[in-house]
């Protein structure tokens, strides 16, 4: 059974659990559960992290922890009772655990790496915490360590800071808002500003000396020196180092290394230096024998110096070299540290070419305690300590110091009777008053232990040598009495003996007669002579002689004889306890000296401070002695020495002493009845200050105040105690009189100087020190009274400027920060007075930041759910004197611009948090009847309503997002919390207030922009925080958002019809917060914007403004990253739910839909923008919302917007074309006019014409960096025409040149053509603009289709690829996924002319392929009913499939979608008519390349006619015939009659073609190929036989054979005729076939599916233009397949455009071996080398021009067209216009057609074109028509019309057309066009040669043997000559409309058939 749980509560999860029991609840290890019930073992609860589930898991799986219930039942709250900061380091470790993962997933390693250390750390301490065996100190630091790594890391990983309190987290419930500020601040300030530490010490460690002579042990001596003083300032560290220059000592660390302590911030400077001596100790010359003597003495050796200014730079703890220098003489030896620093390099050298010190140095900062915690490891090995000389800067009570430095100076000698000077040693002892020396207390340096005596080092024969070196001599006071110091001179031989001889001495005792020690300063000492043997032992034979030379000569007495020897030292003593002053002697000792009493006193002023406190309390009880002995004569004096050794303690070196003095009036002070004389002499002094001239005195007496009163205070105390309080009111009544005259002086204002203010300042200053001794005995109310009327009798401002104002005011904050405030009685008498001088000064703006800290802390003493009487009163005080003020102030500062200055910004922004905090904690103080005072207190409505636009403004403010730094989350959620209920209370006031005919707009608007602010705060979207973070968000203050949207649609509720005011204003800010995604708010929220329709509806009949303002704001909105699709959703549903039954529902149902889509829009485009790199989604998803901001929104300022976007997206991605496009469409919005255009974008102001004059230039650029010179040809003219109309010839000039340049680039630079590929999205999880939609994309250079495809899928990871190219059904569509179709597709070419006309190069022709494409095609084939196993061809359709754009490529962007589709299917036999056609014209292009020498290898060729050959042998043309010419299919399709009759015809021209092919092939063929040619000319007549053709006859002659523009066809009347290889002498003019792979772009228009057949019916794997190895050189009126169109290979029946997944396996390999690609093969192959000049021959031909096709004089029946479907056309003329009506281009200009101006004359000359392979020659362009020659042979099909092209046009007779136009028309024409006599011979005149040419024509056959020409089918015909055309005109030279991309088509459908053409009579 289960039972509520009563003490098992709250737990851990120890180890996970799955939960897979029923009811199971499934826990992670780490988990917190709360425990609500328990049965058998097991526990019903839940997990903290998600209370919502309950459920039961074992009790074994969690570890029970203390915890206390709150709320028991139902709704209870458990807390854990541990210590808060494992609490908190508990959920802070949880949180961290998230992140620090993903940390690794974002690559941030160093972070991650120093995370988990930190976190460690953090473990570790919290067990030490747990295990709970820490002494209390030590838990303390533990807890600082915990805290200081928690808000590390919490400010790394960028989370809150946290507000804690003796390292616990403060919960902002239970203290006021100034606290917390406080604490938040000082965290804050903790972790920005790194405190600036005044104490530095300095670690130096010596490693070794490198040296090349050592030999010798050596002392190294480091000191600190100051060059500018010329003085040592640190003590010495000394070392000893061994023979090989290493420390003597290596056991012992501390010898080695040692810490210079205490270096304040000015002895860290550049003059500051480190100096090294180093001495020897050895034979006196360093270059004397080994034997010479065995006496060592200490001689220089060298000195380094390092500034330590360096080491401020590094900090390195790398070892230091420090170069050694050696004095040039001995005798500057003392000197020469300062000669080195000051670099005269005269006086000293190197000591060796390499030698150096080795020394490791690092200064560190802090105090010694922080330094000895961080680097442990240094004190833990041992350091020695070396001090600054004297005293640090701060004197510490209980520091013990009795330290003598004697400097060892100088001496002066004389020679002793020797000739030359003497080697002086010095031997220094401390002698005590037995006479004894005394042991181990003279310290050469820290380092080494202090020794008894002490030897100098010996300067060699120098009878003035100069030592300058300092011992330190720490003897101990008891010893100093009675001690001196005797110095002993020697002469150091240098003999073999090396003895030391004494030739005298001196001495100086340590202390005089009257107890002063040896004064500090140098002291010249007398050199006493005495022998060798002189016994010194005996003190007391020379302490009575003279000692001292300034003794000596100022003791007449003495008959000594003045001696000419000195020896100089400086002494300096350094001792807490002993003083060298007499004054202080004599004061100390007054009772000796009564009559010395007055002086004494008077000299006190006159000694060292430093003297006086190391004697405080001595002092002290001699002042309070003397009182006690005379009060009335001394009392005035003692007084005075009394305020002055107070004051001493004021200064900084001595403040430490404070302590110390409290001590002693605590402990030691017993002047039971100087209080009467200390008031009696203060009273006086106060009562002197008005009349007094000079203040000073009467301020150090004021100043000091504090410790008098204290005195008063502990004497009247003890005066109580020994009386039994006698005297009380005796007292009280001195006190009171005291204060009077204190409250009399202060009302008195300064007139004059102004010292009577300094006097007021220096007493305020210090008077609230005195409130804490006054309560010690009088009662709080008395004390109270007694400062409220003190700080009350102050004058009222009159200069605020007056510094006495700022005294003033800091007397305030004292007040309020002393004990006395605290105290409620207290308090709420001062609080007047208090807020009354506050007040004041807030009005002034003057000492803001003292106020603000007086209000904080005024503040910090009301808790926030003070509930008591006295609490109440205080805030209606303050809510009544300074809430109108504290606004005011806030509006002020935060409007004032912000200083420049760091600290001063700093200070700022501190004075406006603290105010900030101050309103927020009276605020949060108010009660319900607060407020309705605070209303009722308004006399009028203007009243009011100025407070409430007050305090809104100031709401606005706080919620401003710099107003708290951004991890200030705790701060912010509480300021909100206040701002939210403050305004629940004021809109109350709103509504009673300003409705009706009392409404205010300003005050209402400032209402809800508030509101609105408020929930859009960053710190409330409580999405974005962790789910720890927002359910203690939502556990204390709810979700604020939503409460405030609820008042808002409350409030507008309230305003009827004044909504009006708010339409359509307030659309934009209520559309911000439903984007808000909180659905309660947005429930909320939406159903506003549905009145808003309404009233709107209602004023105007409409609303368009709310439509307009919706959709403005929306864009910006959602660009911000507002807004889901759950939004859209809602939006939709709430606002379509709301018009159902309005009366404008339809327009409301429009706005809506229109609004919806819109937001599909953005969220797509935001979706795509979040990508990283551009691809085509983000420029799909901009060009469809530019779309739709043009179309139906007809927003132009955002069209312009997303124009510029798309463009930068463009560029980006380096798409040139479509960046110059783009940027056309806001060009064509411009026009040439002198308007004003506004700043915008980053376009400057300008006029109209200079923006547009910018964007052609930018647009011609992109044109040509896209290498789309056309364009940019059509924009260079017409910004030459603005400039030519402006006779700017300067720009013009350049213009025309840029013009020019594009022409250039035209005809020299290569261009590559794009593939195209169609692409299907099907799947609703397409974004909506992509969604179920089919688009055709222009591909990049070089991709093909399996490289477009890889690209798809990378651009849509998650899409699958379909494998087929069928319509996908409905399933698809509706399918939750992403499906991909894509294949390739051939651009159709809408304008033909370009690419019709002859002669114009492959350069031009290749742009007008590609370019302003709006068709596309695709081939499907498949089988139709049942399929014939035996012959696949007669069930083989074709479905081929048109896709018509909505606009065409290339455009704004790389793909547009498919507007409109036409299926249409091809039947069998028309399918076997263009594979033949295809075929007919491959192998021609090839015999003619062949023959022209095009081709430097035979090869495609051979492979080409064994494909045909062979395939017809075995059964592929032959197919064919069995599928189409059995009598079964003629009569079953009666209607196909033509067509097969057309097809025979096909068979036969391919006859005829293969045997002029190999005869070709023969005169070329190499001999290693002979044997391979005779095989397929002996194939070719089995072939012939095959199809049932005999012999062609033998009286027909090879006639010249020449293909113009398409396969080679035979008349229908014709027999075939035989071909001849022989070549023929070229007419140098240039041909259509002068560029190779004329295959490619034919005249039959060759379809991807073409090209298959092609490739079928040769068994050629790759496309004709890739297997055949020319260059893509574009012939008339070429619509073929782009290279992309590779085809499948198959064996049998054609297939379709490449990779169609329908076609069999069996269909996919090929018969014959595949060619190189063009990627394969040598430049060589595609450049062919042109022929030699011998083979060119001139040849004649009979022939006729072509009449126009438009000619008048055809009849009705001639003009007819056979209605064939076709979905293009032969011509380019009149139906393929490239401009719109408007003029504006859809197409690049191309060069209109020649006049004709052939003559229907029989016999006119023919001239052959030079065909140049990408020759640069530029010569006039000549284009040929074939001309038909009549010729009747027994064919196949009788009455076959002639079908020829047209000169005009440049189509070849094997058009498209002529596929299917059979008809009894063309019979008819034909029949017209038959001339008689066909055969003449050569006759008309011939034109010239021309001799520039240099290529061979591309057909032509010389005929030999015949007597008579024999007339050739007419596609093989040399056309008839023409003169040549004039040149083109320049592009769009009659063209005037602005260039456009994309200008609609108007029918998308099949354009009407052209006329056959008209060929005139032979």
């Amino acid at each position: 059974m289960w039972i509520p749980t009563e003490h098992e509560k709250y737990g851990v999860v120890i180890a996970s659990f799955r939960g897979t029991v029923p009811y199971g609840l499934s826990l992670e290890i780490g988990d917190t559960v709360q425990i609500l019930e328990k049965c058998d073992g097991w526990y019903r609860g839940f997990a903290l992290k998600n209370p919502n589930i309950k459920g039961i898991f074992p009790s074994s799986y969690v570890h029970l922890k203390n915890a206390c219930v709150k709320n028991k039942g139902q709704f209870e709250m458990v807390i854990p009772t541990e210590d808060s900061v494992i609490t908190e380091m508990t959920s802070t470790l949880r949180d961290w655990g998230t992140m620090w993962k993903q940390l690794y997933v974002r690559n941030e390693g160093d972070l991650f790496h120093r995370l988990w250390h930190i976190m460690n750390e953090i473990l570790d301490l919290r067990r030490q915490v747990l295990v709970g065996h820490l002494t209390h100190d030590r838990m303390k630091d533990v807890k600082r360590h915990i805290t200081a790594r928690l808000d590390w890391g919490n400010e790394q990983l960028g989370l809150d800071l946290v507000p804690r309190k003796e390292y616990a987290m403060v919960d902002p419930e239970d203290i006021s808002i100034t606290e917390l500020y406080r604490l938040m601040e000082h965290r804050h300030r903790k972790k920005d500003t790194p405190v600036q530490t005044s104490s530095h010490h300095l670690f130096v460690q010596m490693k070794s000396l490198m040296c090349s002579n050592l030999g010798e042990e050596l002392e190294v001596i480091f000191s600190l020196f100051d060059s500018k003083e010329n003085r040592p300032i640190s003590e010495r560290f000394f070392l000893r180092l061994n023979r090989n220059g290493l420390p003597k000592a290596p056991d012992k660390p501390e010898r080695q290394c040692s810490l210079f302590v205490d270096l304040g911030s000015s002895e860290l400077r550049r003059d500051i230096y480190i100096t090294v001596h180093i001495i020897r100790i050895g034979r006196m010359g360093a270059g004397e024998k080994k034997n010479a003597c065995s006496v060592q003495y200490r001689r220089p050796f060298g000195c380094a110096v390092l500034s330590i200014a360096d080491l401020l730079t590094g900090e390195t703890k790398d070892d230091l070299i420090l170069k050694v220098y050696m004095c040039n003489t001995e005798s500057e030896w003392y000197q020469i540290h300062e000669n080195i620093i000051k670099k005269l390099n005269a006086r000293y050298n190197l000591t060796g070419s390499n030698a150096g010190l080795a020394v490791s140095l690092q200064l560190l900062h802090g105090d010694i305690e922080q330094i000895r915690r961080e680097y442990s490891t240094v004190f833990s090995h041992g350091v020695s300590i070396t001090r600054k000389l004297g005293f640090s800067n701060i004197i510490m009570p209980g520091e013990m110091r009795n330290d003598l430095y004697i400097t060892i100076e100088r001496g002066e000698f004389e020679k002793g009777g020797k000739s030359v000077a003497r080697n002086v040693e010095v031997t220094m002892f401390i002698v005590e008053s037995s006479g004894q020396t005394l042991k181990d207390f003279i310290s050469f340096g820290s380092g080494e232990p202090p020794a008894s005596e002490y030897h100098s080092f010996v300067l060699y024969h120098n009878n003035s040598p100069r030592w300058s070196e300092l011992l330190k001599l720490p003897i101990p006071v008891d010893k100093f009495r009675g001690a001196h110091i005797r110095f002993e001179f020697r002469h150091c031989s240098t003999k073999e003996k090396g003895e030391k001889k004494l030739f005298g001495f001196s001495f100086v005792p340590l202390m005089q007669e009257d107890g002063r020690t040896l004064p500090d300063g140098t002291h010249e000492l007398i050199v006493h002579k005495c022998e060798e043997n002189t016994n010194l032992q005996d003190t007391t034979r020379y302490l009575k002689l003279p000692f001292s030379k300034g003794i000596l000569l100022g003791n007449n007495n003495q008959a000594m004889k003045a001696t000419k020897e000195s020896f100089w030292i400086t002494s300096f003593l350094c001792s807490t306890k002993l003083t060298q002053n007499g004054d202080m002697l004599d004061l100390l000792k007054w009772r000796t000296h009564p009559d010395k009493i007055t002086g004494c006193l008077s000299k006190l002023k006159e000694i060292d401070g430093s003297e006086i406190v190391k004697f405080l309390q001595d002092t002290l009880d001699t002042l309070f002695g003397i009182l006690d002995e005379n009060s009335q004569k001394y009392g005035s004096k003692v007084f005075d020495s009394l305020v002055h050794i107070i004051n001493l303690l004021q200064d900084s070196k001595f403040h430490h002493f404070k302590p110390v003095m409290d001590t002693y009036i605590e402990s030691h002070f017993a002047g039971a009845l100087a209080y009467r004389d200390l008031i009696k002499v203060l009273k006086w002094y106060v009562d002197r200050i008005t009349e007094a001239e000079r203040q000073e005195h009467i301020q150090e007496v004021l100043k000091a105040q504090e410790y008098i009163f204290k005195y008063i205070v502990q004497s009247r105390r003890l005066f109580s105690l020994a009386t039994g309080g006698q005297n009380e009111e005796e007292f009280r009544c001195c006190i009171q009189e005291l204060f009077m005259s204190v409250r009399f002086f202060l009302s008195q204002e300064s007139k004059g100087s102004g010292a009577l203010s300094q006097s007021q300042a220096v007493f305020l200053s210090s008077f609230p020190a005195v409130y804490s001794e006054l309560l010690k005995l009088f009662d709080v109310r008395e004390v109270a009274n007694l400062v409220q009327d003190t700080l009350g009798s102050l004058p009222t401002i009159v200069h605020v400027d007056d510094a006495l104002q700022a005294v003033k005011l800091q007397c305030i904050g004292k007040t309020v920060e002393s004990q006395l405030y605290t105290n409620p009685d207290s308090r709420y008498i001062l609080l007047p007075v208090v807020l009354h001088h506050l007040h004041m000064h807030l009005q002034e703006q003057k000492d803001l930041i003292m106020c603000a800290r007086i209000l904080s802390n005024v503040f910090c003493l009301i808790k926030k759910n003070s509930s008591e009487k006295s609490v109440l009163e205080e805030i209606d005080v303050i809510v009544a004197s300074l809430l109108d003020i504290l606004l005011r102030t806030i509006l002020e500062i935060t409007s004032r611009p912000q200083p420049s200055g760091s600290t001063m910004r700093l200070q700022f922004q501190d004075v406006t948090g603290e105010f900030v905090a101050c309103l927020l904690s009276l605020l949060r103080q108010m009660t319900d009847r607060h407020y309705q005072q605070l209303l009722d207190s308004f006399n009028t409505k203007e009243e009011l309503r100025d407070f409430l636009l007050q305090i809104f403004t100031v709401f606005r403010i706080l919620i401003r997002p710099e107003m708290f730094p951004k991890d200030w989350t705790v701060m912010r959620l509480v300021a909100n919390n206040v701002i939210i209920t403050t305004v629940l209370y004021l809109s109350d006031a709103l509504r009673k207030n300003f409705l009706n005919e009392n409404f205010d707009y300003k005050i209402w608007d400032s209402y809800f922009y508030l509101a609105v602010i408020f929930i859009n705060q960053l710190c409330l979207q409580l999405e974005m925080f962790t789910p720890s973070k927002k359910k203690k968000v939502l556990e204390k203050y709810g979700d604020m958002r939503v409460t405030m949207g609820c008042e808002i649609f409350s409030m507008w509720q309230n305003l009827g019809e004044h909504k009006l005011h708010f339409i359509p204003a307030l659309i934009g800010p209520f559309l911000e917060v439903t984007l808000i995604p909180q659905p309660d708010l947005r429930n909320v929220m939406i159903p506003i914007f549905h009145d808003m329709m309404d009233w709107e509806q209602r004023r105007s009949g409409n609303f368009k403004q709310v439509e307009a303002k919706l959709i403005d704001k929306l864009d910006s909105l959602m660009s911000e990253g507002k807004g889901d699709e759950t939004y859209r959703e809602l939006f939709n549903s709430i606002l379509l739910k709301k018009i159902e039954r309005e009366t404008w529902r339809e327009s409301g149902v429009s706005l809506i839909a229109t609004v919806t889509r819109l937001m599909e829009r953005l969220l797509d485009y935001r979706d795509c923008m979040k990508m990283g790199e551009v691809d085509g989604k983000k420029i799909g998803c901009t060009v469809s919302l530019l779309n739709f901001y043009k179309t139906e929104l007809n927003k132009e300022e955002m069209y312009i917007r997303y124009i510029h976007k798309l463009y930068d997206l463009h560029l980006k991605a380096q798409n040139f074309t479509e960046a110059a496009y783009t940027l056309l469409l806001y060009d064509e919005l411009l026009e040439w006019s002198d308007r004003p255009l506004r700043e915008f974008l980053t376009y400057p102001m300008q006029t109209e014409w200079h923006r547009k004059e910018h964007l052609h230039l930018a647009i011609i650029q992109n044109f040509d960096r896209g290498k789309c010179w056309e364009n940019g040809i059509i924009l260079c003219r017409k910004i030459a025409e603005q400039y030519e109309s402006y006779y700017d010839y300067r720009n013009l000039s350049k213009m025309r040149m840029m013009e020019a340049s594009l022409y250039d680039k035209i005809m020299d630079q290569q261009r590559l053509e794009p593939e195209f590929f169609r692409v299907g999205f099907y799947g609703k999880k397409f974004p909506f603009f992509l969604r179920n939609k089919e688009f055709v994309c222009r591909g990049h250079d070089y991709e093909r289709l399996e490289a477009f495809q890889q690209r798809m899928l990378n651009e849509f990871p998650h899409a699958i690829a379909m494998q087929h190219a069928n319509q996908p059904d409905e399933t698809i569509f509706q399918a939750e996924a992403q499906y991909l179709q894509i294949y390739a597709v051939t651009p159709i070419p809408e304008s033909q002319e370009v690419l019709q006309r002859e002669g114009v190069p492959d350069n031009i022709k290749s742009f007008y392929k590609v370019n302003h494409i709006w068709k596309f095609r695709y081939d499907r084939p498949f089988h139709k009913g049942t399929k014939d196993k035996e012959n696949e061809f007669k069930s083989l359709w074709v479905e081929r499939t048109s896709l018509y754009l909505v606009q065409s490529l290339p455009g704004i962007s790389r793909w547009f979608e498919v507007e409109k589709r036409e299926v249409v299917e091809m039947s069998p036999l028309e399918n076997a008519t263009e594979v033949l056609e295809n075929k007919n014209q491959q192998l021609k292009t090839l015999i003619s390349q062949c023959q022209t020498r095009q081709m430097q290898n035979i090869n495609p060729l051979t492979m080409c006619l064994n494909g045909v050959i062979d395939a017809a042998v075995n059964g592929g043309v032959s197919r064919y015939q069995e599928a189409f010419f059995v009598k079964e299919y003629i009569l079953s399709h009666p209607e196909d009659g033509e067509k097969i009759a057309r097809l025979r015809e096909l068979m036969l021209e391919q006859a005829q073609i293969l045997e002029f092919g190999l005869a070709v092939h023969e005169k070329f063929v190499p001999q290693d190929m002979r044997p391979l040619h005779k095989k397929l000319v002996d194939q070719f007549f089995v072939m012939k036989s095959s199809l049932g053709i005999q012999e062609f006859s033998a009286c027909i002659q090879a006639s010249p054979v020449h293909f113009p523009n398409g396969s080679p066809r035979v008349c229908r009347n014709s027999a075939p005729a035989s071909m001849s290889p022989d070549g023929t002498r070229v007419i140098p003019r240039r041909s259509p076939l002068s560029y190779p792979a004329v295959n490619r772009y034919s005249s039959s228009s060759l379809s991807s599916q073409a090209s298959a057949e092609v490739s079928n019916i040769t068994g050629q794997s790759e496309s004709s233009d890739e297997v055949f190895n020319m260059q893509p050189s574009p012939s008339t009126s070429s619509l073929s397949s782009t290279h992309s169109a590779s085809p499948n290979v198959t064996s049998s029946a054609p297939s379709s455009a490449r990779a169609s997944p329908l076609l069999s396996d069996k269909h996919k390999h090929s018969r014959e071996n595949s060619c190189l690609s063009p990627r394969e093969r040598p430049c060589s192959a595609i450049y062919p080398t042109p022929v030699e000049p011998s083979q060119r021959l001139l040849f004649n031909h009979i022939g006729d021009g072509a009449l126009p096709r438009s000619d008048p004089n055809l009849s009705a029946p001639e003009k007819a067209v056979n209605p064939t479907p076709s979905s293009w056309s032969l011509d380019s003329g009149k139906e393929a216009k490239n401009m719109s009506d408007s003029g504006k281009l859809i197409s690049p200009p191309v060069p209109p057609r020649p006049t004709q101006t052939a003559s229907p004359a029989r016999h006119t000359t023919s001239v052959s074109p030079s065909p140049a392979g990408r020759s640069p020659l530029k010569g006039s362009m000549q284009s040929f028509t074939p001309s038909p020659v009549e010729y009747h042979s027994p064919g196949l099909i009788s009455n076959s019309p002639v079908l020829s092209g047209s000169y005009s046009s440049g189509i070849s007779s094997l058009s498209r057309c002529s596929t299917s136009e059979t008809s009894g028309f063309e019979n008819q024409v034909n029949e017209q066009l038959v001339a008689p006599g066909s055969g003449s011979g050569h006759s008309g005149s011939e034109e010239p040669v021309r001799k520039e040419s240099k290529t061979p024509p591309p057909y032509s056959v010389y005929e030999r043997t015949l007597r008579r020409p024999v007339p050739l089918p007419h596609s093989l015909s040399i056309p008839v000559t023409a003169e040549p055309p004039a040149l083109p005109p320049k592009p769009l030279a009659a063209r005037s409309g602005p260039l456009e991309n994309g200008t609609r088509r108007t029918d998308p459908g099949p354009r009407p058939r052209p006329l056959p053409r008209k060929v005139s009579q032979l």
